[in-house]
């Protein structure tokens, strides 16, 4: 059995029908592990969300910003940007049953036999993964009783420094901005949002990569992440890094993460927005 992590699809169905003939992918035999965003901005979100949902146990996928969006659109809590290619899912006859199994995804996914944990865009430097891993459940059980309740609470940069006394809504909007957000912290361990650019573009602004924090407390397993087109594949003996841009014109990126030092596989991708750094 072959385990793969995929980067970002974003509605990029037929590069990711292409990456899975490239890997070989057998779902009676092998594993994928997407690191979230399956939908938004590319052309067949509808198909994608088909397609992965159909794997059934062959796929284990963690929520996007872009997965909780269609999911806040559909709950009446959000509304349709410009940019969005989300129609086709909310006109879908499936649709109710798609939503359900989206829904139903988690913020977090670990697996101690492989030494890796998935998540969509970054962890807090004060958190340990016993706190990640509660507060990521803490929102996946108010996503699961109350999804508008939890959407109409959840926009926001604030609070954007961990409190263990963080109670309600502000707890659960720090939570889902570190899973879906994150990409860098300040010198004082706040998460700082609108920062998108690659690390060489930011550095001037005194500001660090999430996962270069040097006394992070959730430090242990790899973390194998999406959601930094600018960043790129990145591969060290702390983070495996798989969002390569595939909606923007780049490669939709897999990398077969049992027994090793992970093996990259990506395809090339056809640009089905200006590039960005979303």
């Amino acid at each position: 059995m072959a385990v793969f992590a995929i980067g970002d699809v974003q509605g990029c169905d037929q590069e990711l029908g292409a990456l899975l003939d490239a890997l070989d992918f057998r779902p009676a035999r092998d594993r994928l592990w997407f690191v979230g965003d399956l939908v938004n901005r590319g052309p067949d979100s509808l198909a994608v969300l088909r397609r992965v949902r159909d794997l059934g146990d062959a796929a284990t996928v963690v929520l996007g910003n872009h997965d909780l969006h269609l999911l806040a659109v559909a709950a009446g809590a959000g509304r349709m940007r410009g940019d969005d290619t989300l129609d086709e899912i909310m006109r879908a006859p499936d649709r109710e049953e798609l939503l359900a199994w989206l829904l139903a995804r988690p913020l977090l996914h670990e697996d101690e036999s492989l030494g890796y944990c998935m998540l969509h865009a970054g962890l807090a430097p004060q958190w340990d993964l016993d706190t990640a891993r509660r507060c990521a459940r803490e929102f996946e059980h108010a996503l699961q009783r109350d999804p508008r309740a939890l959407f109409d609470g959840m926009y926001g940069d604030r609070p954007d420094r961990w409190d263990e006394g963080l109670r309600g809504a502000d707890r659960l909007r720090f939570t889902v901005n570190c899973f879906t957000r994150l990409r860098y912290v300040d010198g004082a361990g706040r998460l700082v949002l609108r920062a998108k650019q690659a690390p060489e573009h930011e550095r001037s602004r005194a500001l660090i990569p999430w996962f270069e924090w040097p006394d992070a407390r959730w430090q242990g397993p790899r973390i194998v992440f999406g959601h930094w087109s600018t960043l790129g594949y990145l591969a060290n003996a702390r983070v495996l890094a798989l969002d390569t841009g595939c909606v923007w014109g780049g490669r939709l990126t897999a990398a077969r993460i049992d027994g090793g030092d992970p093996r990259a596989v990506s395809v090339a991708c056809a640009q089905a927005r200006l590039p960005a750094a979303d």
